[in-house]
């Protein structure tokens, strides 16, 4: 079961909470996928949600890569969640580790998975620790960039549908890293479930 390690709530009125958890399990209006811009889904937390999610993901993935080409960081695609307890798949492409400008890609990856949400007027999003598994980035470096961009994104917004976006890991080092990081982006506002 899923579990709120931290919460905090952001200016615009969002909460944003850091979860212990799988995923797959995240009962949202959307989560988010690591993918890359062909969506072929085979290993890491794509690999998951295709499995857990059923043939429909990919099917609809092969459609709108067929439809609108390979997906861009700052335009993520969406498909359904299949058989997730999610009504949509973000799918967000990040950077592979060594191909340069890597944090700046990955904010624009984290910053296009929350436009999308926006725009598809979404209330609830969880996100994974994008790129940090078989992608390579460090997750240390990942947990700065990614929080930042959240913070960023939603600095002075107000009226935006989002009202609560997870950070949703799994293993205990990302945690560890998401953690501290965590620490130093909002100084003394998360508080512990």
């Amino acid at each position: 079961m899923n579990r709120v390690i931290l919460e905090t709530g952001l200016t615009s009125g969002v909460r944003l909470q850091l979860v212990e958890g799988d995923l797959t399990e995240e009962a949202v209006d959307a989560i988010v996928n690591a993918a890359n811009a062909q969506l072929q889904h085979g290993g890491g937390v794509a690999g998951a949600i295709a499995r857990r999610g059923g043939p429909t993901i990919q099917e609809e993935s092969d459609a709108w890569v067929r439809r609108h080409g390979p997906v861009t960081r700052d335009q993520p695609a969406y498909t359904s969640g299949g058989r997730l307890p999610c009504r949509y798949v973000i799918h967000a492409v990040g950077p592979v580790w060594g191909e340069g400008e890597e944090d700046a890609k990955l904010a624009a990856a984290a910053r296009g998975a929350l436009q999308r949400a926006e725009e598809l007027k979404l209330q609830s999003l969880a996100l994974p620790a994008i790129s940090t598994g078989i992608f390579g980035f460090p997750r240390e470096r990942a947990a700065v960039v990614i929080l930042g961009a959240i913070k960023g994104h939603f600095a002075g917004q107000q009226g935006g549908s989002l009202e609560i976006v997870r950070l949703t890991l799994i293993d205990q080092p990302t945690l560890a890293a998401f953690t501290s990081a965590w620490q130093g982006t909002f100084a003394g506002q998360g508080k512990a479930d």
